[in-house]
């Protein structure tokens, strides 16, 4: 039987901001997407293996990808729905997680890797997105 994860809502809520839940699983979900796009498709890896590590800039860019992947010309309405407007939210999503342990950072990420990675309304304008 598989360990059931306590994941404390509260804290990285009160980190990150009052993103929904579905904000925090999205990015959950797409760092597996963001790493198969860095590093090749079937190597997700997992949480403790570091050469499967991606930036936050990667992150930004994968999250992106599987926004449209998984929602199309409404990426951007549904990330708006959540509060996510600009790539540094991702950020603040991301170092909640890892506070709580439920992501990993290396001594040279930091929340200014997300800084400005791109506009949201350029990277989910559905006229380019084919």
């Amino acid at each position: 039987m598989a360990e059931k994860i306590h994941i404390d809502w509260q804290t990285m809520r009160r980190i990150a901001g009052p993103f929904p839940r579905e904000a925090f699983q999205f990015v959950r979900d797409g760092l597996a997407h963001a790493v198969e796009l860095t590093h090749g498709e079937g190597q997700a890896g997992d949480d403790t293996d570091e050469s499967k590590h991606v930036s936050g800039q990667q992150l930004c860019i994968g999250l992106r990808d599987y926004a449209i992947e998984k929602y199309g010309r409404l990426a951007r309405t549904v990330l708006d729905h959540w509060g996510l407007r600009a790539t540094e939210d991702f950020g603040r999503i991301v170092f909640a997680m890892v506070e709580v342990g439920l992501m990993r950072k290396t001594e040279e990420d930091s929340l200014e890797d997300f800084s400005g990675v791109y506009d949201f309304d350029e990277a989910f304008d559905p006229a380019q997105m084919a």
